[in-house]
């Protein structure tokens, strides 16, 4: 070797080097040098005894001649790049050819560099000095790619740890609507309940006192996700269907039963709660509604939610409704009755905007027109949750395809056939 000079350590990245070569002159010249740069070198005499050392202890520079009998160095490059190991090790080819398909198959075999003999104390040098930037780089992205792993798996933890509480939040949620349809005398009052995540921010319910008596609502809670599930679960418990006596829209009357308040007076009662909730930034609109099952007779109100649906036995649909303020909006709001007289075999639908809101396939929203046409289309011969789920189903039917629900659709159903 020419021009052999005494030169510091190239770098702490580099700690072993191997030396293969079969001519025992050529591998001390090499390690001569690479001892006075400070480096801990092994050897080997051959391609099968430089594979017996890698097996037992990579290194981190090979020096490997291309002509050896038995395994050639181009063989033991390629059978050194299918080791199963997680390190890298950088690999230079000693060789005298120079063709450019000779170098080709070298780079194919997995060789990052080559060094020509008789070879130079300073190119080789040079080369180790490449190679350990090549190294210090691919150690620092296995480092970076080692800590996005091990953050990835903390995350799938998370997120399984999540998931999993998240299931079971919506339990407690649909625990809210204990049942999804119930009769009424001869009236039913039917329930649809899908949220767009684990959970939701829309809850629908029912309750009777007696009498002929039935109170229904639909409720949808500003924005997603957790908080807005929370309000739902307080919303539940401020209209029970078990619970009485915790229900704001039942007053108790001479201590031995139950009777329903004017909807208008219930809605401003929830207001005054939500707004008195310190802390507390959502609202939600609601159509909050209520039936006396001997005259047809239905007391509603309209606080920001969309226009409850009459549909008439003989086939005519109309909206009822005075728009109104969401609730927990506003504070001292009157909120505006309205009535309507239903007949035997009519029905009120009250529904979420997750329907008329709803991207089609063809562009645009499904607005109050498309959700007419689609109750037609499922209005045939079908009622109560049947009815319900059939309409769900339609809906996803034009929603637009690969894109899923981006909002909760909910609603209720009415059907008006006397006590």
């Amino acid at each position: 070797m020419k021009g052999d000079v005494e030169i510091h350590p190239v770098s702490s990245t580099i700690r072993k080097v191997l030396v293969v070569d079969d001519s025992r002159l050529q591998r001390h010249i090499l390690i001569t040098s690479l001892k006075k740069w400070g480096f801990q070198v092994v050897e080997a005499e051959s391609g099968e005894q430089a594979m017996e050392i890698c097996r037992t202890d990579l290194p981190d520079v090979i020096l490997s001649d291309w002509m050896m009998p038995g395994m050639s160095g181009l063989d033991f490059c390629r059978a050194f790049r299918a080791l199963p190991t997680e390190g890298y090790g950088y690999f230079i080819l000693l060789t005298s050819k120079s063709d450019k398909n000779d170098i080709a198959k070298g780079l194919d075999a997995g060789a990052d560099d080559f060094l020509t003999k008789p070879v130079n104390s300073h190119e080789l040098r040079a080369r180790i000095s490449a190679g350990a930037r090549i190294l210090s780089m691919q150690r620092e992205l296995s480092e970076k790619n080692r800590v996005i792993s091990e953050t990835l798996d903390k995350l799938r933890k998370a997120h399984d740890a999540i998931d999993k509480d998240l299931i079971q939040a919506r339990k407690i949620q649909e625990s809210l609507v204990p049942e999804f349809t119930r009769d009424f005398g001869a009236s039913r009052v039917s329930l649809l309940l899908k949220p767009c995540g684990h959970i939701g921010g829309d809850l629908v319910g029912m309750f009777s006192p007696g009498a002929g008596q039935v109170g229904f609502y639909g409720i949808d809670v500003s924005g997603h996700g957790i908080t807005s599930a929370m309000m739902t679960a307080k919303l539940g418990g401020y209209l029970s269907s078990t619970y009485f006596d915790q229900n704001v829209a039942m007053e108790s009357r001479h201590e031995s039963f139950y009777a329903l308040r004017a909807p208008a007076e219930v809605v401003q009662i929830l207001n005054e709660r939500v707004i008195a909730d310190t802390g507390v930034e959502e609202y939600f609109t609601m159509v909050y509604a209520t039936a006396d099952l001997n005259s047809g007779r239905v007391r509603m109100v309209q606080a920001g939610h969309p226009y409850p649906l009459v549909l008439r036995r003989d086939g005519r649909a109309e909206f009822l409704g005075e728009g109104g303020v969401p609730v927990g909006l506003l504070a001292n709001v009157d909120y505006e009755q309205v009535e309507t007289i239903l007949q035997p075999g009519d029905r009120l639908l009250i529904y979420s905007d997750g329907f008329t809101e709803c991207r089609l396939a063809s562009g645009g929203m499904l607005q109050q027109d498309g959700l007419v046409k689609l109750v037609r289309r499922c209005d045939v011969g079908q009622s109560g949750q049947e009815f319900l789920e059939d309409l769900f189903w339609e809906l996803r039917q034009i929603m637009t395809p690969g894109q899923g629900m981006e909002d909760d659709v909910s609603a209720t159903l009415f059907e008006y056939n006397g006590m």
